[in-house]
This record gives structure tokens, sequence and C-alpha cells, in this order.
């Protein structure tokens, strides 16, 4: 099989929606209408999708890069760190399709649009609690590096924060 990447449109958004809080508590979980504003605001919002079945969504990214009115505490800690990134809001994948490839597609898409731009790097956090250690074994394979760490959400979560030269 082989597998594309396309901009995401607002059909795909009830997909996403089940993705995303199917994927909790890696991500956190959004209502449809935060969905939606999250997909608007971004600066890049991409699906891999399988080439014979283009329409469905097997896995999403949304990006945002410096300078953009979003209030995520790991989207400001960067902000306060650099302002040459591409930093990677969500990275989800359907059950099922993990370990098949497709989160490496997604982020060779991710890279090339950083090269495209020409921004110094990938930004992009993973929990440690509660703890996510295939995606933490998965961004290091990456070339990601710890740059810091935040606890967030009131303390119940703690995140790794990650990057990775363009």
């Amino acid at each position: 099989m082989t597998y594309s990447i396309r901009s995401l449109v607002p059909a795909d958004l009830p997909r996403l929606l089940a993705l995303n809080n199917d994927a909790v508590p890696a991500v956190n979980e959004l209502d449809a209408p935060a969905l939606a504003a999250l997909v608007q605001h971004s600066h890049l919002a991409v699906a891999v999708v399988a080439d014979e079945t283009p329409e469905l969504v097997l896995g999403f990214a949304i990006l945002f890069v410096a300078g953009a009115e979003y209030e995520s505490e790991n989207y400001r800690w960067f902000s306060n760190r650099s302002t040459d990134f591409l930093y990677v809001d969500r990275i989800v994948m359907a059950d099922g399709f993990r370990g098949q490839g497709l989160g490496q597609v997604l982020y060779n898409a991710i890279f090339g649009a950083a090269r495209r731009e020409v921004l110094a790097e990938v930004l992009c956090e993973v929990n440690l609690e509660p703890p996510n250690p295939g995606s933490l074994a998965f961004h290091d394979r990456l070339g990601f590096v710890e740059v810091g760490q935040l606890s967030t959400k009131g303390d119940t979560v703690v995140v790794s924060l990650l990057a990775a030269s363009v």
C-alpha cells in the first residue's frame, strides 16, 4: 500500500475529532468547535492517507510557526525560546496504523515544509506523565533532543519539550 500527504479539508473534521479523542492522553481532548478553530488557525494541517482511499484520514498533524495567536502552554514555552520553528501541536495516528511507517511519512512532510520555509527547527512535546515511551523512542529515532520539561494542565501532565534541527 502506498501513502500520500494532503491538506486537511472541512469534511475531515469528524474523523479528526474521533482520531484525536481516541489518542487521549497522548493529546488533549477536543470538542468539534475547538478542533475546527485549531485547524483554521494553524499554519499547516495535513493528513496521511492511503492512495487507494484518499478520503479516509489515517493520521494527521497540525502545525504552527512563531508568532501565532495560540495559547497552548507548550507553544508559548517554545515561542519564548525561539522564533525560527515549525511547531507540531499534535500528530495522531489511527489505531491499527501505528508502527506502519505513517508517522515517518508525516514527519517527512513536516521537515519538508520547514525546509521550504527556511525554518531552523521542528519542535514538539511528548508526555512523560502520563508516560508515552513509544512516542519518545520514535522522536529520538528522528533526531529530536530534549530542550526542556514542562508541567502543564495544573500539574497533571509533564511533557518533554523536543527539538530537531531542520
